[in-house]
């Protein structure tokens, strides 16, 4: 099974791609995040927080739109991170259907700005140009040094805020259709790409949409924010979470560190599975189990990616050896499926997806409370419940009261409590029939 061209990252039907850019640290962030309505990117003082492209689906007077925040363009410094923020945003410029570009007000006209407004010069979409932190009427003067850029569409406003926002977002309605009345939303299932830092989470991600997307680096802690990419395989779409890598507790930054790791976790709760990408080279870390005993405790599908399975070819030893590594570190996923293999090579991805999509069919599953009951009787002729008092087959009634995950309750007419070890039976036997 080839993967066809489709799988790429899509803005859906009537969605205008609505760009943000702007130097580091002049608040496009945070301008993001007062338009989609809650924090989404991290915001600090920090220079070059923002990273990745991060995007967002927003709704502005039944206009819908996706938004799109990227990292500080700095055009004069030379790096390797600076150099993908580069590309990445110079990629978001060309998909864009409108640009805002973001400048401060307070700080005044750079040449940096300058270089930006050079760079978006030739751009034929239109160009909004928000002059950020001017908090006051009164602050309006410093406005007078950013019309020698010569963008049309200038206005003053304070993203933190909220000062000027709607009249710039007025001003972008004549370029977004009206949502069809009839649009239905559809439940698009979520995959969450959880893992350390540098096992390939991120090149998985960019393998999957076929463009370089997600910054990737040798240098741990590259993701920042948890990135949501839309992709359409077969005609069934994903979004895909690339999250920051979860390092041990001492070694996670109080600040914008810390709150990428609360951020990536809280995308793993919100996902339907996830994608634990390991090392096939370094192997099963610590590290590694309590990502896996994370996952396990949020409830959510998995799927274990072994990543760098090229590295060890010709290695007869290598799958016995790992495989016995998962089974002794992660005994309590024995049922989740493991795909070997490369996060580059399109193989891969041909086994990976037929995996995703079961998982996310038993992450949906509901069972008829009758088969669900005989069921339990056949476990129960097999291997009787010790109860002090009444017949087990009569006494015991089981039905499922949730998915995602699939929950179900065990209703006892005893007193006694049903072992723990019979529960882990149960539970067992509903994952394998």
């Amino acid at each position: 099974m080839d993967l066809p061209v489709e799988v790429r990252l899509e803005p859906r039907p009537h969605r205008p791609l609505v760009v943000i850019v702007g130097r580091p640290n002049v608040g496009k962030s945070t301008l993001f995040n007062r338009i989609v309505g809650h924090r989404t990117a991290i915001v600090d003082d920090v220079s070059g927080v923002t990273r990745d492209r991060n995007m967002a689906e927003c709704d502005y007077q039944n206009r819908i739109f996706t938004l799109v925040d990227t990292g500080g363009l700095d055009l004069t410094a030379e790096d390797v991170i600076v150099e993908q923020i580069k590309y990445q945003t110079q990629t978001a410029i060309e998909e864009a259907d409108l640009v805002i570009a973001v400048m401060d007000g307070r700080a005044g006209l750079s040449p940096l700005d300058a270089d930006l407004a050079k760079l978006l010069r030739p751009v034929t979409k239109p160009v909004f140009l928000a002059v950020n932190k001017i908090d006051t009427p009164q602050a309006e003067p410093l406005l007078a040094d950013f019309y020698q850029l010569g963008v049309k569409n200038i206005f003053p406003i304070s993203a933190e805020g909220g000062l000027g926002v709607d009249e710039l977002l007025e001003a972008l309605l004549p370029y977004l259709p009206q949502a069809p009345e009839d649009q239905v939303q559809t439940e698009v299932p979520r995959i969450a790409v959880v893992g350390r830092p540098n096992v390939g989470k991120s090149t998985l991600v960019n393998s999957i949409l076929g463009e370089q997307r997600l910054i990737v680096s040798d240098i741990p802690g590259t993701t920042r924010d948890p990135i949501d990419s839309m992709v359409t395989l077969h005609g069934q779409r994903y979004i895909f979470t690339d999250t920051a890598g979860l390092r041990r507790r001492g070694k996670i930054d109080r600040g914008i560190e810390g709150y990428s790791v609360v951020r990536a976790i809280r995308a793993l709760g919100r996902s339907d599975v996830a994608v634990l990408v390991l090392d096939g080279v370094e192997g099963v870390t610590e590290q590694d189990t309590k990502i896996a005993g994370l996952i396990n405790k949020q409830g959510r599908g998995c799927i274990i990616l072994v990543n760098k399975w090229d590295l060890r070819a010709g290695d007869p030893e290598a799958y016995p050896t790992y495989n016995q590594e998962l089974a002794r570190r992660f005994p309590f996923f024995a049922y989740v499926p493991v795909v070997f293999g490369a996060a580059t090579q399109p193989e891969t991805l041909t086994r990976l997806f037929p995996k995703i999509d079961q998982v996310v069919a038993d992450f949906s599953k509901r069972i008829q409370t009758r088969k669900l009951n005989l069921f339990l009787q056949e476990l129960l002729e097999k291997n009787p419940i010790s109860l002090v008092r009444g017949n087990p087959k009569k006494s015991v009634f089981i039905t499922q009261v949730a998915t995602k995950p699939p929950t179900f309750a065990l209703f006892v007419k005893s007193a006694q409590k049903v072992p723990a070890s019979y529960l882990r039976y149960l539970e067992n036997s509903i994952r394998t029939e």
